[in-house]
Parts: C-alpha cells; sequence; structure tokens
C-alpha cells in the first residue's frame, strides 16, 4: 500500500510506518506488528483486520462536559459542506494509508455534515461516496463496515427506532437507508447498528415491549432493503450498557443475544463488541467476547480501554497486554472473528495536540494486539492452559457424566449417584496458576 496524498499533505513529516522489530527505538514504527508473520496458519494482517474509525481520529475535537474544543483540523475549514468533506477524506486515506492498516470505518455523520434536510443530505453523502469509491481505489484501502449516527440530532432525544413518535423513526429510517446506500456502494463488508439512544430514561413514560418491537421492527427492514439491493456482507449489533441513556436495550453481549432469539433475527446478526462497553456493563472483554462466541455470533471488535477511576466511556487506545492476551485466547479458541476486524474506537486525549500523537496511539494500540496475538498463540502451542480446562470437566467425558450431558439421566439417578459416592473430593480450579501461565509468556 503506496501513501494516498490529496492536493495537500497533512501529517508532515511523517511516512510510512514499517515494522521495526521488539529493539527498534524509533516511536513511529511497530515493534510487534508484522503484518505478513505468520500466526496460527494466518498472517497478522489476516487475523487482526485493523481498521481507523473516521470519527474519533478525523472528527473528534477534544471537547469534553467542562471545556471546548482543543484540537484544531486543517481539513475543516471550508464553509460547503462537501468540500471541507473531501478534505477531510483527504487527510484520512492520507492517514491509513502512512499507518498501513487495510480497513477504515464511518458513521454518515462523519463524513459530511448533515442539515435537516433528508434530500440534500443524501446529495451531500451521494458525493461523498463517489468520491470514497476514488480514494479506495486508487489505494486499496477498504471498508470494513458503515453505520448510521442515531444519536447526535436532537431529534433523537427520545431514541430513534425506539422513539414514541413515529415521525422521529421515519427519520431514523431515511438515515439507515443512506448509510446503507453509501456502505453498499463502497464495498463494505459489515454493516454496524449501535442504538446509542435506544433505551429509556425513566418507565415512568415507557412502554419496553413496545419500544423494542419496533426496534426490531427497524432491524428487519433494514436487512431486507439491504440483502435487495445486493449487500453480501454481515450486520452487527453494537452492546452498551448505559450514557447517553440510563438504561440500553443493547446493554451487554447475552441482553443482545437474548434480544435476537426472541425476534427471530439471530441468522441475520453478529456482535461487534467494544472493550469499554464491557467494563461499563460490569463484565471483562473476554466475558463479552465468550458470550458473543458460545452463540456462534462473535463477529468484530472495537478495540479501546476505560480508565479505573471514572464511570464513563473514555475510549482510550489499548495499552493491557494481559487484558488483549486474554481476548485473544477466546477468538483463537473460537476459530477467529466472523468477517469483522479490530477497529480502533479510541481518541487520543484532549491535551495531546501534536500531529504525531494521533499515530503514536494508533501504534501503540496495533502493537498491543499484535504482542498479545503473538502470547496467546504461543500459549496455545505450549498446550498446558488447553490441558487444565479440559481436565477440569474430564468427568463429564465418559461414564455417567456424559450420559448427563446427553440427556440420558433422570433427576432421581442423580440422587442415587450421589447417595452411594459420598462427598466429592475437593479439586482445585489452578486460578493463580493460570494466570501465572500467561505473564510468563507475556
Amino acid at each position: 500500500m503506496s501513501i494516498l496524498l490529496g492536493e495537500q499533505e497533512y501529517f508532515k513529516g511523517i511516512g510510512k510506518i514499517a515494522f521495526e522489530g521488539p529493539e527498534t527505538d524509533n516511536p513511529l514504527a511497530y515493534r510487534f506488528y508484522d503484518e505478513n508473520r505468520i500466526i496460527a496458519g494466518k498472517s497478522m494482517k489476516e487475523h487482526l483486520r485493523f481498521a481507523v474509525a473516521y470519527w474519533h481520529t478525523f472528527c473528534g475535537s477534544g471537547l469534553d462536559p467542562f471545556g471546548g474544543p482543543t484540537l484544531f483540523y486543517p481539513w475543516d475549514k471550508k464553509p460547503d459542506a462537501v468540500d471541507r468533506a473531501k478534505d477531510k477524506a483527504d487527510a484520512a486515506f492520507e492517514f491509513i494509508t502512512k499507518l498501513g492498516v487495510p480497513y477504515y470505518c464511518f458513521h454518515d455523520l462523519d463524513v459530511v455534515d448533515y442539515d435537516d434536510d433528508v434530500k440534500t443530505n443524501e446529495k451531500r453523502l451521494q458525493a461523498l461516496t463517489a468520491y470514497l469509491g476514488e480514494k479506495q481505489k486508487e489505494s486499496g484501502v477498504k471498508l470494513l463496515w458503515g453505520t448510521a449516527n442515531l444519536f447526535s440530532h436532537h431529534r433523537y432525544m427520545n431514541g430513534a427506532s425506539t422513539n414514541p413518535d413515529f415521525d422521529v423513526l421515519t427519520h431514523a429510517g431515511a438515515q439507515v437507508k443512506m448509510a446503507l446506500d453509501a456502505t453498499i456502494a463502497l464495498g463494505g463488508e459489515n454493516y454496524v447498528f449501535w442504538g446509542g439512544r435506544e433505551g429509556y430514561m425513566t418507565l415512568l413514560n415507557t412502554d419496553m415491549k413496545r419500544e423494542q418491537e419496533h426496534f426490531a421492527q427497524m432491524l428487519k427492514l433494514s436487512v431486507a432493503y439491504a440483502r435487495a439491493n445486493g449487500f453480501k456482507g454481515k450486520f452487527f449489533i453494537e452492546p452498551k450498557p448505559c450514557e447517553p441513556t440510563k438504561h440500553q436495550y443493547d446493554y451487554d453481549a447475552a441482553t443482545v443475544v437474548g434480544f435476537l432469539r426472541q425476534h427471530d433475527l439471530l441468522g441475520d446478526f453478529s456482535l461487534n463488541l467494544e472493550v469499554n462497553h464491557a467494563t461499563l456493563a460490569g463484565h471483562t472483554f473476554e466475558h463479552e467476547l465468550q458470550v458473543a462466541a458460545d452463540a456462534g455470533i462473535l463477529g468484530s471488535i472495537d478495540a479501546n480501554r476505560g480508565d479505573y477511576q471514572n464511570g464513563w466511556d473514555t475510549d482510550q487506545f489499548p495499552n493491557d497486554i494481559a487484558e488483549w492476551t486474554k481476548a485473544l485466547l477466546v477468538i483463537l479458541k473460537a476459530g477467529g472473528l466472523q468477517g469483522g476486524g479490530i477497529n480502533f474506537d479510541a481518541k487520543r486525549r484532549r491535551n495531546s495536540t501534536d500531529v504525531a500523537d494521533v499515530f503514536h496511539a494508533h501504534i501503540g494500540g496495533i502493537d498491543t494486539v499484535a504482542r498479545a496475538l503473538i502470547v496467546a498463540d504461543k500459549i496455545m502451542q505450549n498446550g498446558e492452559y488447553d490441558k487444565i480446562r479440559t481436565d477440569r470437566y474430564a468427568s463429564f467425558d465418559g461414564g455417567k457424566g456424559a450420559e448427563f450431558e446427553k440427556g440420558q439421566l433422570k433427576l432421581e439417578d442423580l440422587f442415587d449417584l450421589a447417595a452411594s459416592k459420598g462427598e466429592p473430593a475437593t479439586i482445585s480450579g489452578k486460578q493463580e496458576y493460570l494466570e501465572n501461565l500467561i505473564n510468563r509468556f507475556i
């Protein structure tokens, strides 16, 4: 992949980020991510399928609830929305090709600013879809997934697909249609639904059953439209527990699995899981991955981390090798991600204002995940990790335990077996030993 520049170079003084190995002192080089290195039969590039998030990387202003923007972009200056968006696309593809990752992701509002007129917005997005298509063709960069921002506009203060006002729901449908059109035209491999305000603030004014039925109906309409218009990719739902609403209908992986099963949608959807969302829900990231893997719908990942001292979604870049090693163990044992990749839904801190900071952030995140993949593979190859887990359940692999799993025993049989055998032996779970095993390979 060669560097793709527009009329202006936005990230001056920074060239293509290359793999230089663990011993390098170059902060603008990869120490562990060698895209061609073969791990468990596939290249790192194939395993990880890294993507850059359009929103945080090229739109994030650094503002927070207590202060205004701190990040100001040279591509965000022209008065015309389409011209301004094309400059942003130039900057995006310059960055992505310098970083050397194969994919990007976007919300519709990341690509081009919308106003309140649906037809105007459609024309704007179509113009940028054509422009992004040219960029993709020139660079070889692909669209991992697209989605619609159904949470920022004030009309969505009470939800989008779950809004009690049908007129608002129609606007949500219009945005999803346009975002699907753009994703299909750009050869997007997936499409994501994140219900940023699909939930409630109080049950006093909420018909929860009806709202969730409306959400399911919108998903069904979207799938039908996309398939009828040639979309061959996967659909993902991204769980999140709270923030901005008190309780989101897509609270965590298990909640979404239940929702999809209840509304007969499991055949069409997989999960896009985010690290920070998992921890906000009170889970570990590997827990959410395992829930999805066990249901056969482990689709894709939004990579980031939270802050242990904050109770909200801080979207920081990943840097915890142990956390990602445990995550990659789940992913490898599940046979990998289903159609998705690893998108950096992460933003540099609001006081990281140098041009190089956004590169340092992504390089660090990419190397963290790549190193974790190397470690996880070594643990799998060692075999001790799998043996301990297998031995722990050995009593179900034969005899009466196997009969129980096959549904061949009655409750009375369990009574008779317990009475005849007496108190079971105490068997260690070896938790500390396994934790040490992971650290040994790190």
